[in-house]
């Protein structure tokens, strides 16, 4: 099918499209990912398809949702099985030639089950996990993720490409334009996953949306899963007020509930089908489902929308001058002090260990003494090595608090998705943490319970994009947070990295996401120092220099050797090995406090790490600062 030939199509009346393949199929017991029933359950898929036609759907989509090797082929956490992907590697020899059989399946299969009146669109997910910066897929591999699937619809013959339940619009934008390079002349489908928020409609996230994505060479645009035909309905209006390109609304029917391990929607078909009419007529030219949709709600909207109109109307007059509005009187929090130091004078932190369990006291009063003499913040570690300790944001809430002293709150992508990343940045935040030094994390199974979870839905320089959207006043979704966040934010850095060029890359991507301040591994050596002054001059960012005082030989050599990213100069690790063992923790004082001397004036800040939390032992160090 041309692209004239769809724009004829959609003139003359309302296209109904299919509903849900992924809820169905688990209904009737296939597990994730459901795109591997085109070969394993070829005719369950098949019938599938046959009862969405028979229903009165005449869009069709293959059941390729996430069919891209990214997601098919996702390497789980050490100790867990395969994905059941790779069981199929073996027969089909490459990745390439088993997104390739999976993606021509779905078509002949799609076609099989349908009549000649019906279109059958190659249905192209997101990859499946957050492209760069927000998480470790590359736009490179994404691109060629899009371009494997898309090119094996394309060669099966698809009528058209759907690309929908986008939630990033760059990953959006990509496939669009890897669609439109492969296909010029078929259309295209694009649509948004849009999240149950009233706020999100009245700033205009649809609006906007509808605005950009129309300027891609698409020929339709819409909303797609997440939300209920309620919803849906004020997303459609929304759209046709800001675009004459045709409109395609599939909502869900309602919200889902867990009923015996499985995922349910209990939306009745005829409401289904009754919003399809007010989708119609807001201007919705195709209409359809998502997750949960069953044949019987497809039925509902055919039969609803037999002699339904699309109508285009303007958008809600309160939308414009509200987002207007929310831009003009959006409130800027209140900055850290350590916001207002940088710059002004050499600032001094200290990281405190935090015990396990409940027993907090001994950190805050160690915080106390250390702002009695004078140190300006308290870093404290996200469960750093992977070891259970208590939540760092109650803890850095609590040195706020009770110490009077700012913290520097290390925050870790291993533990929290996306979700989970910014709800608890949110709440930290509203709890007056102003400090947060962006850090991946270790991975789960070096600690207390390895075969606990590693999320990793981001890295530290997605992480950093959060912050920093946060202080635009928004999440990552566009949706705005009510006020302008003021996170001062931090990123660390190892000049002593095995890979200095991807070290150094990463850095300037840091610091081009939004980060405010470098922290340094620990280092022992000037001409490093002077090295990272440098680069970190260059590149206009300020930076402080890790420190670390040695209280023994077998602590240097556990972290010389058995520390990642930590590197001791031999002649060092020669002389505390050589003290007396009494005297080993003043010979690492005494060349702490050499270095400190030497590399104060080449960084903004020192930050020193004492063995066990110590501090008495920091505050040693900074005698050499008088």
């Amino acid at each position: 099918m041309t692209r004239e030939q769809f724009r004829e199509r959609l003139a003359q009346g309302v296209l109904v499209a299919d509903g849900a393949m992924g809820t169905m199929l688990a209904l009737r017991g296939i597990p994730q990912p459901y795109a591997l029933a085109n070969l394993t359950h070829p005719d369950l898929v098949r019938q599938l398809h046959r009862e969405y036609y028979e229903a009165g759907a005449r869009l069709i989509e293959t059941n390729t949702y996430y069919a891209n090797r990214v997601r098919l082929l996702n390497l789980p956490e050490r100790g867990s099985e395969l994905p059941p992907a790779y069981s199929l590697l073996e027969q089909f020899g490459s990745p390439e030639e088993l997104v390739r059989r999976i993606n021509h399946e779905a078509v002949r299969l799609a076609r099989e089950a349908v009549g000649e009146d019906a279109l059958v669109f190659g249905a192209v997910g997101p990859v499946g996990k957050p492209l760069e910066p927000m998480g470790e897929v590359r736009f490179e591999e994404a691109e060629q993720a899009f371009e494997e699937q898309i090119r094996a619809l394309v060669e099966a013959g698809v009528d058209g490409l759907i690309l929908e339940t986008f939630i990033d619009p760059h990953e959006l934008e990509l496939a669009i334009r890897v669609a439109r390079r492969l296909a010029p002349d078929l259309p295209i489908i694009a649509s948004k996953g849009f999240v149950e928020d009233g706020e999100t409609l009245m700033e205009g996230l649809p609006e906007r949306f509808a605005e950009q994505v129309a300027s891609l060479d698409v020929d339709a645009i819409g909303g797609n899963c997440i939300v209920g035909p309620q919803r849906m309905l004020d997303i459609i209006r929304m759209m046709t007020g800001a675009t004459d390109t045709p409109i395609s609304a599939m909502p869900t029917p309602g919200l889902p509930q867990l009923v015996r391990g499985q995922v349910v929607y209990d939306i009745h078909p005829d409401y289904f089908g009754r919003y399809a009419v007010r989708l119609v007529e807001a201007g919705a030219t195709i209409v359809g489902g998502c997750c949960g949709t069953t044949p019987d709600h497809i039925r509902a909207i055919a039969q609803a929308v037999r002699t339904a109109k699309p109508k285009r109307t303007a958008a809600p007059t309160a939308v414009r001058p509200r987002e207007r509005k929310l831009k003009e009187e959006l409130p800027t929090a209140e900055p850290s002090r350590l916001s207002q130091l940088l710059g002004k004078e050499r600032v001094i932190t200290v990281e405190l260990d935090l015990p396990r369990g409940l027993r907090i006291q001994k950190v805050i009063e160690s915080a106390r003494l250390l702002k009695e003499h004078g140190v300006h913040l308290i870093d404290i570690s996200d469960g750093a090595r992977a070891r259970l300790r208590m939540s760092v944001i109650a803890t850095s809430h609590l040195i706020q608090r009770e110490a009077g002293i700012e913290v520097m709150m290390h925050f870790a992508c291993r533990d929290r998705n996306l979700l989970a990343i910014q709800s608890d940045l949110l709440g930290a935040h509203a709890l007056g943490i102003r400090n947060v030094l962006a850090i991946t994390g270790d991975p789960a199974q070096i600690g207390d319970y390895p075969t606990a979870t590693s999320v990793f839905d981001v890295d530290a320089i997605g992480l950093i994009r959060i912050l920093r959207r946060f202080n635009e006043g928004r999440d990552l979704a566009g949706n705005s947070i009510g006020m302008y966040a003021n996170f001062t934010i931090a990123a660390a850095y190892n000049p002593l990295a095995s890979d200095l060029e991807l070290e150094n890359d990463r850095l300037r991507r840091k610091i081009d996401e939004g980060a405010h301040l470098i922290y340094t591994q620990p280092l022992f050596e000037m001409p490093v120092v002077e090295r990272t002054a440098e680069l970190l001059q260059r590149l206009g960012t300020p930076w402080f220099v890790g420190v670390l005082p040695l209280r023994s030989a077998r602590h240097a050599e556990f972290m010389h050797n058995e520390v990642p990213g930590i590197s001791i100069p031999e002649p060092i690790l020669r002389r505390i090995s050589e003290a007396p063992e009494d005297s080993a923790l003043q010979v690492g004082l005494e060349i702490a406090q050499s270095f400190v001397r030497e590399a104060a004036p080449y960084a903004q800040g020192i930050y020193i790490m004492p063995p066990a939390g110590s501090a008495q032992i920091a505050l040693r160090v900074i005698e050499a600062l008088a």
